[in-house]
């Protein structure tokens, strides 16, 4: 895929004794959306305020579209559109107007690109109405308008479907995968929610205390889960004895009542003879189930001790 649009090495960021982001490598492909997940107050919207120069780091080096941050963000950052937390607008002013305000501090084709970012993002027929009646997900949307007006290589989004409804949050999907798959840009979005990463995304990392606990496709991860069986059995000591002279079997847990958790690799055939061994020893077998751990439970058992922490994020 080329040179990353996004890399980080070693990347920390300390607020005096605290530290929000703890030595971060990430590396972001170019022409796909890629999340970052976390819960609140795991490091995401302090990592993404690097990322755009807001900033700068305690040690470590950002590099976005191949210049380093720490050299001068401003050739970089005139390719990239942002939306950091809500996007914020005057409410009095049209949806057109606060374009055009901001449109005024880029360049020269930016004003050109009002109806074409209006159209894209769905606002055309109401974008000349004040911003003030707008719902939660219109003004999400004009932020994403308001981001695409330098004609950016890469996009980063900051809980972009926060307070949006099931609706809100589907059609804002279809617009971010428009955006990657046929106007080939890059999309970096960080996000709580892993139904809405997973359906969105194409990689993903997982954050968890400020440090990045697990990175890669999103296919990757769903099949890289705990993959086994689980063997209700008579005997749970003799059991484990035969399971651990297996060479299929890499690890057997003792889960409640007797309950044999066995991982093994994924094929029918070692689970056939698995149970057989077992039988022909002498270990009855009431049931053997197979077992494989969602994304979800992956995700859930990574941040299950981190605080809902809000400041900073």
């Amino acid at each position: 895929m080329g040179e990353p649009v996004i890399e980080t090495r070693a990347v920390t960021k300390r607020f005096g004794a605290r530290t929000a982001v703890d030595e971060v490598s990430l590396t972001v492909p170019r022409g796909l959306a890629f999340g970052l997940l976390g819960p609140n107050g795991a490091g995401k919207t302090t990592l993404i305020r690097m990322l755009l120069g807001l900033a700068r780091p305690t040690s470590g080096d950002v590099s976005v579209l191949g210049c380093r941050m720490s050299d001068g963000a401003r050739a970089a950052l005139a390719r990239v559109g942002g939306i950091v937390e809500e996007p914020r607008f005057y409410p009095y002013m049209s949806g057109r107007q606060n374009l055009e305000a901001w449109a005024a501090l880029l360049d020269d084709g930016a004003r050109a690109r009002i109806p074409s970012v209006l159209e894209r993002t769905r606002l055309a027929d109401r974008a000349n109405d004040s911003v003030a009646k707008y719902s939660q997900g219109m003004r999400q949307r004009l932020g994403v308008a308001r981001a695409l007006l330098c004609d950016p290589e890469l996009l980063v989004l900051d809980e972009p479907t926060n307070g949006l409804d099931p609706a809100g949050i589907a059609e804002f999907r279809e617009l971010v995968r428009q955006l990657v798959d046929e106007e080939e840009r890059t999309v970096f979005i960080s996000s709580h929610l892993l139904d809405e990463i997973e359906k969105m995304c194409d990689h993903v990392a997982i954050v968890s205390r400020g440090a990045i606990v697990i990175q890669g496709s999103v296919r990757e991860l769903i099949e890289g889960g705990e993959r086994g069986l689980l063997l209700d059995v008579d005997d749970q000591e003799r059991a484990e004895e035969l399971l651990a002279s297996m060479p299929s079997v890499s690890r057997v847990e003792r889960r409640v009542g007797d309950i044999l958790f066995v991982e093994l690799e994924p094929s029918r055939d070692s689970a056939i003879a698995l149970v057989r061994t077992l039988v022909q020893a002498g270990v009855g077998v009431a049931s053997a189930v197979p077992s494989e751990e969602s994304l979800e439970e992956r995700y859930l058992a990574i941040t299950a001790d981190e605080p809902d922490g809000r400041s900073p994020a």
